[in-house]
C-alpha cells in the first residue's frame, strides 16, 4: 500500500510540475494545489497508513504491545491543509488584482503588459 501511494504522489509532483511550468497562471494555481495535495499524500504514506491500532499503551505498561498507528503524520496533514488553503486563497487573489490591472493570464503577455502600463523607468525619462 505505501509503494502504491509512493508513486502516485510521485506522478502527482510530475503533473504539477508539468502545470506550473505552462505559461497560464491558472494552469500555474491548479499545479500548485496538486503539488500540495501530492505532499499530504506522501506524508500520509510515510506514516504508516496499514496499522489501524490508535496508539495506546495499556496500564502496566511503558510501550505499546503492538505496531500502532503514527499520529504525527495526520496532524502534519491537517495542518498543511490549512495552510494550503490560505496559500490558494492568497494565490487567487493575487491572480484576480493581476488580470483586472493586465488583462491577461499568460505570463509572457503579463510582463510585456506590465512595462506598458508602467510607462517609462527612472533611467528612461529625459533629464530637464
Amino acid at each position: 500500500m505505501e509503494t502504491v501511494l509512493a508513486l502516485l504522489s510521485g506522478a502527482m509532483l510530475a503533473a504539477s510540475l508539468f502545470l506550473m511550468l505552462g505559461r497560464h497562471l491558472v494552469r500555474f494555481i491548479f499545479g500548485l494545489v496538486l503539488a500540495s495535495n501530492a505532499v499530504n499524500l506522501l506524508i500520509f504514506a510515510a506514516g504508516r497508513p496499514g496499522t489501524a491500532r490508535p496508539p495506546l499503551i495499556p496500564d502496566g505498561s511503558r510501550l505499546p504491545v503492538a505496531a500502532v498507528a503514527n499520529s504525527l503524520p495526520q496532524a502534519l496533514i491537517l495542518t498543511a491543509i490549512v495552510i494550503g488553503f490560505a496559500l490558494l486563497v492568497f494565490i487567487f487573489i493575487l491572480f484576480f488584482v493581476t488580470y483586472q490591472k493586465l488583462g491577461t493570464v499568460n505570463t509572457e503577455a503579463m510582463t510585456d503588459a506590465e512595462s506598458v502600463t508602467a510607462g517609462p523607468g527612472p533611467r528612461e525619462r529625459a533629464e530637464p
